[in-house]
Formats: structure tokens, sequence, C-alpha cells
């Protein structure tokens, strides 16, 4: 028995490196776990068309309603075609690590050789001795290498639910302004065929006619740009869902969310960004790789192959013989400098990148929180202060105008104002929310309570109320 035991031995190290096997999900479940920690969504891979089906039938139902914010984050994270192939890619790198962590076949060599009646043979089993003796340190590199990939899916999930949501904000005020456009069209038009009727009377100015008429073509010109910006809007949200056909006529809430009754306090946002975004931790962890590719180079610079195997030879008519050989690569010309000075530079390339990484992260988180809080002063203070103006001044033209103290003209011109204080109002309120959706993407998942907006987030009610007759007083 004692010549086979090299081949006891080498069936040996076979069947231990078997042992690291390919995770059933592809290690994709980690990543779903974490993210949706983060954005409180959790993403699903379609691993089959079973699957496929059952996700297809959760998208139906989620657009059976009025679509609300997360519930477009939960469609886009399942049914988006090109998030979905950036899943597959932590299957790709367990797939990778599982194969480093396995040794090399072995290779198998036979040689026959007869004449003058006599039969050579010679066997021989061969094993990368260098990959066996560097096939630990090549398993903890893959390892690193597949953690930055979950890193790097996990922060393209977190990139697509932002653009998502601020996707979503855009249709609905879309919309919102597309509906105001559509009144302020309609009530154009109706003071300008009450400018042409007081014309033909004799009791209106042919100047205060053409501003009537004016102020009907800017508004019908308004309500054409308005369509155009919702189609748009909605087309956008659409690719980022992933929905064609039928799925692509859902429907979104009439209104945007509320103004909250106050803004976030968030304070050190550069270490709040430097802790939870994943694109910086993926630098990290893509250095600490390449910091493992330059150890492996190091290791392995004069050995570029050796191996060792098991030889046997018979000839007839004599008895076998047995042994093994030793074959090793000579660095008599490269003597591996070049490798290890290029992995030398790649690891220095990737240090810049974790630093350029972080530098605009902070920037980033400081200039979204400022953006965040300026949005909100100005949404607050069209709320709080320009609309109730506006809505005393036409109240008191209103009195002005049934006390016979205020003529049509200055009736309709009031009308004109109160249009663009609401069109404003709409913006500032749309720009408010995009700016919290920028907030957090620079800071690397939700912030605050992590409620849907518009969900009970400590509205003043007596505000709130004060808004929408605003609103309904301007319409």
């Amino acid at each position: 028995m004692r010549p086979h035991r090299p081949l006891l031995a080498l069936a040996v190290l076979l069947a231990l490196s078997g042992c690291t096997a390919v995770a059933p999900d592809g290690g994709f479940g980690a990543v779903a776990d974490a993210t949706s920690q983060r954005i409180g969504v959790r993403p699903q891979l379609a691993r089959d068309e079973a699957a496929a089906r059952a996700l297809h039938d959760t998208v139906r139902a989620e657009l059976a309603g009025p679509l609300g914010m997360d519930a477009a984050v939960r469609i886009a994270l399942i049914n988006n075609p090109g998030l979905q192939a950036s899943y597959w890619k932590v299957g790709i790198a367990q797939a990778e690590l599982a194969q480093a962590s396995r040794l090399h076949n072995p290779t198998l060599g036979f040689r026959r050789v007869s004449g003058g009646g006599e039969v050579e043979i010679e066997r021989g089993i061969g094993v990368d001795l260098a990959a066996l003796l560097t096939t630990p340190l090549a398993a903890r590199m893959e390892a690193r290498r597949f953690e930055a990939v979950r890193r790097e899916v996990g922060a393209a999930i977190e990139r697509h639910a932002l653009e998502t949501r601020r996707a979503w904000v855009e249709a609905v005020a879309a919309r919102q302004d597309l509906d105001y456009a559509r009144q302020v069209n309609a009530a154009a038009e109706a003071s300008a065929e009450l400018a042409g009727r007081m014309r033909r009377a004799g009791n209106l100015a042919s100047l205060e006619l053409a501003r009537e008429q004016l102020f009907h073509a800017e508004a019908a010109a308004a309500l054409a740009r308005a369509g155009r910006q919702e189609i748009a809007a909605r087309e956008t949200l659409a690719r980022l869902l992933g929905l064609w056909g039928q799925d692509s006529a859902f429907t979104l809430p009439e209104r945007l969310p509320e103004l909250p009754q106050a803004p976030l306090e968030l304070r050190e946002v550069e270490r709040i960004a430097l802790e939870r975004r994943l694109d910086v931790q993926a630098a990290r962890a893509d250095a600490a790789a390449t910091a493992a590719g330059l150890g492996l180079t190091r290791t392995t610079r004069f050995v570029n192959a050796l191996e060792l195997g098991y030889a046997g030879k018979s000839e007839s008519g004599s008895p076998s013989a047995r042994g093994y050989e030793l074959s090793l690569e000579l660095p008599l010309f490269d003597w591996g400098g070049a490798r290890v000075a290029r992995a030398e530079a790649i690891y220095m390339q990737a240090l810049q990148r974790v630093a350029e990484t972080a530098v605009n992260a902070r920037s980033e988180a400081r200039e979204s929180y400022l953006g965040y809080r300026s949005a909100y002063d100005l949404a607050r203070h069209y709320r709080d202060t320009v609309i109730p103006l506006r809505k005393q001044i036409s109240r008191e033209v209103l009195l002005r105008y049934n006390g016979m103290l205020a003529s049509t003209q200055q009736l309709l011109a009031d009308s004109r104002e109160q249009a663009a204080a609401v069109n404003a109002a709409i913006a500032a309120l749309r720009e408010f929310w995009i700016a919290h959706a920028n907030l957090e993407a620079a800071l690397g998942g939700r912030v605050g309570d992590g409620q849907e907006p518009g969900r009970e987030q400590g509205r003043d009610q007596g505000k709130q109320q004060d808004w929408e007759q605003d609103k309904e007083h301007a319409e």
C-alpha cells in the first residue's frame, strides 16, 4: 500500500477543496437584509420563472391603487431589469470566491513507447504546489473582493431607490402643476370672454382687453408645457419602475405630501455620510482587496510555476519503478519586479480613490443638508406668509369690488397674481421633497422617522387646513 500513499494524500486534498460550495442564493440574501434595514424596502431576486411570476403579481397588487412613494420604491427594486441584472454580480463574485478556495485540478500524464519487442510505460500525477501553498491567501483576497461587490450592489440598490423617490416627487408635482394649469387656463378663458363682452359694451378699454387676452394665451402655453412635463416625468418614473404596456398606466396621488411641522435637525452630517454610505465602504473594501493582491504578488514573485508530482515507470521484463518529480521555473529573466510594481501602483491608485470618495461624500452631505434646510424654509415661507397674504389681499379686493370701490380690471389682475403665487408655492414644495431625497442619497439611507412622506409626520393641523383653504381660494 505504500506506493499509493501519494494518491491517497492527493485524494484527501481534493476532498477538502470541495468543502467550499456555492450558496443557493449566491450571497444576495445578506445584501437584501442589509439594504432593507437601511432603506426600509427589501429587494428580491427573480432566480427562476416561478419567482418572476410571483414578483409580477406583487407589482400588480401595488399598482391597484394610487402609487405612493414607498410603493414605487418596492416596485423598482423587484421589477427594474437593469437592477435585477446587477443583483447577479453578487452570485458571480460568490462563485469566484468558491473557485478560489478550491485546489487546482491535478495533471495526469501517461506515456507508452513500444519497439524491439519491449514496451515502456510511464505514468505521472502532478499538482501545482505553488497554487496549493497560496490558496489560503488567494481565498482571503477573493473574500475581500466578494465583500466589495456586495457593498457595490447595495449602493446601487440604494441609489436606485433614491432616484425613484425623486422621480416620484417630480411625477406627482408635474400632475399637480398640470391640474392647476388647467384650472388657470379655464379661468383665463372665462376672464378673456368677460373682457370681450365688456369691451363690446364699451365698459373696457382696448388695453385691458389685450391684457386679458394675453393672459389667456400665456395660460394656454403654460398648460401645454405642463402637459409635456407631466408626460416626461411619468415616463422617467416608469423607466425606473421597469413598467411597460398596461402597467405603465398607473395612477399617482393628486397632490404632493404636505410640509412637515419641523425640519430634520442633523448634526455631524459628514460623519454620518462616511459611516453609512456604501460607496465609501466599497472603496475601502476595494483598497483592502488590492492590498491583499499586493501581498499575493510579493509571495509568488519568484515562484511562477512550481509543480510536484508522483511518477511511475514500468518496462516489459523489468520491475516497476516509482518516484516523484519536481519542476520549478527559474527566474533568470523575469524576477517579478514588474508585477510587484504594477500591484503597488494599483494599490496607491485605490488609496487615492478612497480619499476622493470620502472628500466627495463629505461635500455632498454638507451641500444636501444646507439645501434641505433652505428648501424647507422657502416652502414654509410660502405656506405661512406668502399664501396667507395673497388670500388677505384677495379678500380685500373682493370686498372693494362688491362695494363698488374696485374695478373689474383690479379683480382680474388680482386673480393673475393669485395664480402666480400658488404656482410658486407648488414649486417650493416640490423642491423641498426633492431636497429631502437628495439628503437621503448623500447620507446613505433614510432619515427621520422612516415613514412615507405625508403619513402622520407630526404636521401642524391648523396650518395644514389654512394651506388647503388658501389654495382652494386661489383656485
